[in-house]
């Protein structure tokens, strides 16, 4: 089914987006759109990538022709699908949206690149999955606005030669390595989005508690902030949970509305019923980390045991867990395993055997 969300994409000039969803998670997508910025002016943070992106867009207006292709690189959560969105509003162009796993062969690509209008917007999230045969089939849409298909097989086959209308393609990817050097090399422009500090990550839940009519204090949303991992999306899902939490423990007329107001008190009783730290480790964070140090004695442990002993997917601990943890220096990587610092042992509060770690970090 199709959800039309407030103050999002449908709210961009020329563009269309349709979200295929369950009732269930309507209600919270609509508040993710909700939270969105719309222009570069409302996005918070990333200051030189904005001044970069303006100029591009800019730069084409006064051409009259369609912005350099443009690649969104970095760590989930940061705000490369709003960017692209940004981007189509900005130019005044439509907006496409598609992602890397679901353009697995190379006529998925040449059916969505032969549907585009002049001037199209066309956003891949995680670009890298795509299929082999549907990046080199990018490589000539890209540069010259063409793609080749080839009909039959064997020695009858033909290359048919169609032209596409010029568009813009915004690619985001969480892991850039994974890019071959071709694809990378045909973008106009890279940005590398970099984590939030504190104090931007407060502007931002500043800006969301309006949109949610939260009366929260400054204090109150730096303490959400410091446990947001650097993340605008892990702060915002953070303030929904701290709302919900005011909400029901209000009384009276903003219980009634489903409005409230939320101290320092509310926000640390919520972050502790959704098992967040005071440095934003959560429930399977604190498990590995619980794990390496007591079961293994502080590693190394290879990441298919540790998997297996937490209850979770390899992927899951390698894309969702350790990155963090590598990041605020509680885990290191060794060729043997995953190792931890000396500041993990801290943070659990159990007492560091002086050889019970590979590195004396």
């Amino acid at each position: 089914m199709s959800a039309e969300l407030p103050n999002t994409p449908a709210d961009f000039t020329g563009a269309e987006l349709v979200i295929r969803s369950t009732p269930e998670s309507e209600t919270e997508l609509a508040f993710e759109g909700a939270l969105r910025p719309r222009s570069l002016a409302e996005f918070v943070g990333q200051s030189k990538v904005r001044g970069q992106l303006q100029l591009l867009l800019d730069a084409a207006a006064l051409q009259s022709r369609t912005p350099d292709h443009i690649l969104l690189a970095g760590p989930p959560g940061l705000g490369k699908t709003t960017l692209a969105m940004i981007v189509a509003h900005e130019s005044g162009r439509p907006l496409r949206m598609s992602s890397g796993p679901a353009i697995q062969h190379a006529g998925d690509l040449a059916a969505l690149l032969s549907s585009l209008v002049p001037g199209e917007v066309l956003f891949i999230d995680e670009i890298h999955r795509m299929a082999r045969s549907a990046e080199e089939m990018l490589y000539l849409a890209m540069e010259d606005f063409r793609i080749d298909i080839m009909v039959g097989k064997g020695a009858g086959a033909t290359s048919i030669p169609l032209d596409l209308a010029p568009f813009t393609l915004v690619g985001a990817t969480t892991r850039s390595g994974l890019l071959p050097n071709p694809l990378r090399d045909r973008f106009g422009f890279t940005a590398n989005l970099e984590f939030y500090d504190d104090a931007e990550l407060e502007e931002v839940l500043s800006r969301a508690a309006r949109l949610l009519e939260l009366d929260i204090p400054a204090d109150a949303r730096l303490e959400i902030a410091s446990r947001s991992r650097g993340t605008p999306r892990i702060a915002n899902r953070l303030l929904r949970r701290v709302r919900d939490y005011a909400i029901v423990h209000s009384a009276g007329a903003g219980r009634a509305a489903g409005r409230g107001g939320a101290g320092m008190d509310a926000v640390h009783a919520a972050l502790e019923l959704y098992d967040v730290d005071p440095i934003g480790l959560d429930r399977l964070d604190r498990a590995v980390l619980e794990m390496v140090v007591t079961r293994f004695d502080g590693g190394p442990v290879g990441l298919n045991t540790l998997a297996v002993s937490v209850g979770e997917e390899a992927e899951t601990i390698e894309s969702v867990v350790e990155p963090f943890l590598v990041r605020i220096g509680m885990l290191t990587r060794s060729p043997r395993g995953r190792v931890a610092t000396r500041r993990a042992w801290e943070h659990l509060g159990i007492p560091r055997p002086e050889s019970g770690s590979l590195f004396d970090v």
